[in-house]
């Protein structure tokens, strides 16, 4: 008798207290989903909204990095004031569809991919909660950009033909992928692919490290948690500042190799393209050319994308807790 109550009062223990931890799982569960849900939407905003406010400065400076000009300046200019001469306004923008099917994709998985990142390494390094320090905070970055890169390839190497072709030779982003995989092979869709990858581990890296350093920084000294928009416009344009400068003569790379099909050129590894353009071009014109463009697009981009996802982040998170509170 006595052995048959205790036994009843435990069982009757374990169904109470089942329900409440499925609950509090399913609970964890949802929030987890609604956080992924909300990265990835912030991330797609950033990268839609910060590369189409520099799409004119892009274009131009891919189309100095895939030929033999000498850039400045002045030269740049003239460059943007005859394409809108001769092609119209609207072509400033021209390629920036193939850059938004790729851009929004790409941004929505690397800011998604570097919150899931850094959740884990603080897990790892035991910092849940807290703020990275240098080392893993960087890998963070490199990793998400990685991610990122790997997965949307082949839609970048789509906007750079787009870019430094004329609008004849590709009328969309579908014939471009059939024009290129009947005439060079599908191979051709990864062709600088292996400097893409090299040159997005300082970039995302270096690009997230000194964003979250400089919020941490930012928070330490100020005694505010979060920092104002224009405060973050200024530590994603430092941002972007570091991370491109450090991987710039990859990028160039990668576009020769992207557009070698079509601009007369056959470039067979990372070595041999940077000594051709080296022995043509030089050192500093070649494979620096266009950097001074991109300290001026580069922060500007970096600056809004990293701020819109903020912003955005804020914003859907105040969203859903009103929308649960009202419930």
């Amino acid at each position: 008798m006595g052995n048959g109550v205790r036994e009843g009062q435990v069982d009757f223990k374990h169904q109470d207290v089942e329900p409440v931890t499925s609950t509090h799982l399913l609970s964890e569960g949802n929030q987890e989903k609604k956080k992924v849900l909300n990265s990835l939407v912030s991330g797609a905003l950033a990268g839609a909204v910060a590369k189409t406010a520099v799409a004119p400065l892009d274009r131009t400076k891919i189309m100095f990095q895939v030929s033999s000009k000498r850039f400045s300046a002045k030269e740049a200019y003239r460059l943007i004031y005859r394409t809108y001469l001769n092609e119209g306004f609207w072509s400033l923008w021209r390629g920036n569809s193939a850059t938004m099917v790729r851009v929004i994709p790409y941004a929505a998985i690397q800011f998604c991919a570097h919150e899931e990142y850094k959740q884990l390494l603080g897990s790892y390094y035991g910092f849940q909660g807290k703020a990275l320090t240098p080392f893993p905070r960087f890998i963070a970055g490199s990793l998400a950009g990685t991610t990122a890169a790997m997965l949307t390839y082949p839609l970048d190497m789509v906007r750079a033909r787009m870019a430094v072709t004329p609008k004849e030779m590709y009328s969309n982003i579908v014939h471009v992928f059939i024009r290129i995989s009947r005439e060079e092979g599908l191979k051709t869709l990864y062709r600088g692919f292996t400097p893409t990858i090299l040159g997005v581990i300082p970039y995302a890296g270096l690009s997230f490290f000194t964003y979250e350093t400089l919020k941490k920084l930012h928070a330490d000294h100020s005694g505010k948690l979060q920092p104002s928009p224009p405060e973050r416009l200024l530590f994603g344009a430092c941002a972007g500042l570091i991370g491109q400068s450090a991987s710039y003569p990859l990028d160039v790379v990668r576009r020769r190799m992207q557009t070698a099909g079509v601009m007369g050129h056959t470039y067979s590894s990372i070595l041999l393209t940077m000594q051709e353009i080296i022995r043509e071009e030089g050192l500093i014109r070649g494979l620096y050319k266009g950097l001074s463009m991109n300290w001026v697009k580069g922060p500007i981009a970096v600056g809004i994308s990293f701020t819109t996802f903020d912003l955005t982040q804020i914003l859907l998170r105040k969203l859903q807790h009103s929308t649960n509170v009202e419930r």
